[in-house]
């Protein structure tokens, strides 16, 4: 079965990537809590090799970097005043890069965003990274498209775990990371296979 034409060819949308250095980095939920543990996912450790490629690259390209933290609570595995939830070292933000504190799987619902990106003086194009494919990166994805923004994710920079489907079967990590970044590319945004693919 040969596979259907995507959602942005049928509406003639740019499928091109872009360059980072024109690009503005939001780097999703890199915290320790995806490490280790109940959360831990497959290929995190890649994953978040790729992000800190990228985001050394964003920095020498003098991209603007958001970073981006999801706040579950005190006590809780995504609790941000712990390490559990802190930022991971090998991505933490500089002095002067921003972080916005979210709640809910879209960076962009009910938080300080949007507001951070005008700031930012950002154009359309933004780079997304960052922790779960299938969930905070996919959401944020869609609502960055909803704003009028042109998101692309990075593949090598995300990952997530393997989940129980409806019928009791398991859902491989690869299956839905490769799900996630299918529906991202039918509508969304284009996919970079790899950091590189941002370099001129």
């Amino acid at each position: 079965m040969s596979a259907s034409t995507t959602l942005r060819d049928v509406l003639g949308l740019d499928g091109r990537l872009p360059r980072l250095e024109d690009s503005t980095l939001i780097m999703i939920d890199f915290q320790n809590t995806y490490r280790t543990g109940l959360m831990a996912l497959d290929g995190a450790e890649a994953a978040l090799a790729a992000g800190a490629r990228l985001l050394g690259a964003a920095r020498s390209a003098g991209a603007p970097v958001v970073h981006v933290v999801n706040d579950g609570g005190a006590g809780t595995l995504y609790d941000i005043r712990a390490d559990i939830g802190a930022i991971s070292a090998e991505v933490a933000p500089l002095e002067g890069e921003p972080v916005v504190v979210k709640q809910f799987p879209d960076a962009f619902h009910a938080t300080g965003l949007e507001t951070t990106l005008r700031t930012l003086d950002a154009g359309p194009d933004l780079v997304l990274a960052g922790f779960m494919t299938h969930m905070c990166v996919s959401y944020t994805a869609q609502g960055a498209f909803t704003l009028g923004y042109r998101p692309t994710v990075v593949a090598e920079a995300t990952a997530t775990r393997s989940l129980t489907a409806p019928d009791g079967s398991t859902v491989p990590a690869a299956t839905l990371h490769a799900a996630a970044l299918t529906t991202i590319r039918d509508l969304f945004g284009p996919v970079a296979p790899r950091v590189r693919d941002l370099m001129p």
